[in-house]
Parts: structure tokens; C-alpha cells; sequence
């Protein structure tokens, strides 16, 4: 006969090994799948469910907040969280933090991005205390993730000034820092109050379900209505449609080589707030038939080995995960030296590097693999043995999940 107290004793059992575990929670601003987001992603499926009580806050029900849920990660939606400043807004989600820390009572709050870190860091820190202003047993551990600092934006001097103050105040608030790259450490060196806090954790990627070639040509030329033969030069981006990527020095590079090349061809693969103003700049230089805006959210790295080569136009990056991408799919690639992109590609051994903001340099270097197939194939083989190597998923999370043990 059916012990009829076994369901209740289990229930409690299973109440009290919730609380048994270490709860994590990562917050986020936005719910799309840019490289923060693909971090989040990657760092909240990659842990093992008997160890942590893992969820993920985040602002609006993008694409990250699909792929959670189908990972079966539990989400939580702060609807006012945006990544441009709006002091209501602001405020708005500085409380929605607040009572989403002392709902979930994480141990260890890890928040990404710079609206949200300098808002997590704050409320993190008065979660732990009741209305009664009373300090909690215990405070949770804010782990904050640089992935890149706003005041290396184009912006005016006051607004760099502001914004680097608010990002310092941020790495203050937090227990543990965390720089994608060492160049998003250096830029903390002479930061007062830190010592010690900030260390390099760079990201990583897993393998990837790549297209073939000739299926991955064949699904860009339906999409772009372009014909894309073999024999054509075919140059490829990544990217959000924004003016931190710099895609407008790109277009103009290609402008100034399709003419007199006409088997080149440039497809940008992404999605933004600068489309209209990026195709107007294609219509401007009468690209229509050989650069093209392909509009994508989501998987946009299975169609890179379409691409003879990888351009990265950024003038500001912090890591940017494209770039370990493209090594993974053994792409050579040419890209603006800022940020943490030196340390993946070496100058004229894994790559070629120019300077930002610089359509002449992009334009050279384009040339330069265009009429040196041989220089193509050794750069795509150093450069995959390199993020092979050095940028694993699996590093990554090696790396990161004792943290949240200490």
C-alpha cells in the first residue's frame, strides 16, 4: 500500500535543497543576442543544475529570453530596462532590480553591460537591506562582466567624463570584476579604489553548426536576390547596426574597389538602428547590386563559410565574438585595431589590422587578400588554431563558475 506522507515529504525534501544550493542570478539590459548576451547565454546553460539555482533578468522578451527558455533556464522580464539613458526609465528599473534581488535572494548577482551594471551594483547592495533598513544574514556576491566601456564611444568630452565616473562607481559597488579582454583592464589602471578587483577572463566559443560553402552561398543569394558564382570575391560582416561597428568606413572602402573590381562582393549580416542610414549610404555610391544589409537576429555565424573573407570595421570593441568566429570558421580577417582585437589577431601572421575610422587602410587591405590567395589560406590557419586554442567555451566557464563559489 502507498505510503500516502511520501508526496509532502518529498515536496519538503525538494523546497529544501532549492535553498541547499547557490542561487545565481545574471542580469542583463537587452534580450537580443549581441556578444554580452551570447556570454549570458553560454555561462547560465553551461551550469550543472545540482550545484546552482540558476535565472536570468533581463529587459524585454528578445531572443535571448527564447533561447533560455528552450535551455530550460528560468527567465525574469524587467520591462523598462533599455540600453539608452532615460532618467524615468532608469528609475523605474532601479526599483524592478530591487525587488527582483530581495524575491529571488541570489548569493551571487552577476550583471552585464553598463546600464545595468552601474543600476545591479547599487540595488545589489541595498537588497540585503529590509524596510526596516536591517541588514540581512547575508549579502550576495556582484560579480560584474566589462564587456567593453562606454566612455571609448564617440560622445562629447562631459559625457566621457560622466560615463567613466559611472562606470569606476560600478567596479566600486561590485565585489569581482570581470574584463572580456586586457585592454578592457588596462583602461581601469590608474582607477583609484580598485586594486585587485578587476581581472581578464577573455570569452570563448564552442563549436559552431556551420553551413557549407555552397549552401550557405545559395541561402544569402535567395535572401539578397544577388547571384553569387564561385569564382566571386565574396567579403563578409557581422554585426549590429550601429556606429560603434564603423560599417560606414566599410561601405565606403568597397566603394572605392568594386569599380574597377566588379567580382567583389560585401554582405553585412545583422540588424540595427543605423539600416536606413547605411542603406542610403549604399545607394549613394550606386552599391545596390554589390553590397548588401542582410537583415538577421539570430544564427548569423552558420553562413560565414560563404565568405572568402571577415572585415570588422569596429571603432570600439571590447572582444567581440565574430571575430573567435570567424577563426572557427577558418576565415582570414581584416579588422580595426581597437579594444581587445589585437589580442586574437596578430598583425600579418593571424590577420591583418588597420586603424579604426580609416576607409583607405580597409580598402589596401582588401586588395592585399583579394590578389593573394595563398596569404588567405595561412592567416585562416593560424587564426583557427588560435581561438581553438586560446578562446574556448570551455576555458571560459572553467574560469568564471568558481567565483561564485568563493
Amino acid at each position: 500500500m502507498e505510503d500516502p506522507t511520501w508526496r509532502p515529504r518529498l515536496q519538503v525534501l525538494q523546497v529544501a535543497l532549492l535553498f541547499m544550493k547557490k542561487r545565481i542570478l545574471y542580469v542583463i539590459t537587452k534580450s537580443n543576442f549581441g556578444g554580452a548576451q551570447k556570454y549570458v547565454y553560454d555561462l547560465a546553460t553551461g551550469i550543472a543544475p545540482d550545484d546552482f539555482d540558476v535565472a536570468v533578468a533581463m529587459g524585454g522578451e528578445g531572443i535571448l529570453a527564447d533561447k533560455l527558455r528552450k535551455a530550460r533556464v528560468r527567465t525574469i522580464t524587467i520591462p523598462s530596462l533599455a540600453r539608452d539613458i532615460n532618467p524615468v526609465k532608469d528609475l523605474t528599473s532601479f526599483f524592478a532590480l530591487l525587488r527582483v534581488f530581495r524575491a529571488e535572494r541570489p548569493d551571487v548577482i552577476h550583471i552585464n553591460s553598463a546600464k545595468v551594471g552601474g543600476l545591479g551594483a547599487l540595488a545589489g547592495r541595498l537588497s540585503c537591506l529590509s524596510l526596516k533598513l536591517k541588514t540581512c544574514h547575508l549579502s550576495p556576491v556582484i560579480i560584474f562582466t566589462a564587456h567593453g566601456w562606454a566612455f571609448n564611444e564617440d560622445r562629447s568630452v562631459l559625457s566621457k567624463t560622466i560615463i567613466k565616473l559611472l562606470s569606476w562607481v560600478t567596479v566600486v559597488l561590485s565585489h569581482k570584476t570581470i574584463a572580456v579582454s586586457q585592454a578592457v583592464k588596462d583602461d581601469t589602471t590608474h582607477w583609484p579604489f580598485i586594486k585587485n578587483k578587476v581581472f581578464t577572463i577573455p570569452i570563448g566559443v564552442s563549436d559552431i553548426p556551420f553551413l557549407s560553402r555552397a549552401d550557405a552561398r545559395a541561402r544569402i543569394s535567395a535572401i539578397t536576390n544577388i547571384p553569387l558564382p564561385e569564382n566571386m570575391f565574396l567579403v563578409g560582416t557581422i554585426a549590429e547596426f550601429h556606429q560603434n561597428k564603423g560599417l560606414q568606413y566599410a561601405i565606403q572602402a568597397l566603394a572605392t574597389i568594386i569599380p574597377k573590381n566588379p567580382e567583389i562582393y560585401y554582405i553585412i549580416l545583422g540588424n540595427g538602428e543605423e539600416e536606413n542610414s547605411l542603406r542610403a549610404l549604399i545607394a549613394e555610391h550606386k552599391l545596390e547590386n554589390h553590397v548588401s544589409l542582410l537583415i538577421m537576429q539570430k544564427d548569423a555565424a552558420q553562413f560565414l563559410p560563404a565568405f572568402d573573407c571577415f572585415l570588422l570595421s569596429s571603432i570600439k570593441e571590447g572582444l567581440p565574438y565574430v571575430i573567435l568566429e570567424a577563426g572557427l570558421a577558418k576565415l582570414p580577417v581584416i579588422a580595426t585595431s581597437v579594444g581587445g582585437i589585437p589580442e586574437v589577431i596578430e598583425d600579418g601572421k593571424s590577420g591583418i589590422l588597420v586603424h579604426p575610422r580609416n576607409p583607405k587602410e580597409l580598402a589596401h587591405a582588401l586588395m592585399h587578400l583579394f590578389g593573394s590567395p595563398e596569404k588567405r589560406g595561412e592567416f585562416a590557419v593560424v587564426l583557427h588554431e588560435k581561438v581553438s586554442r586560446d578562446f574556448s567555451l570551455d576555458s571560459l566557464r572553467a574560469k568564471t563558475y568558481p567565483l561564485y563559489k568563493k
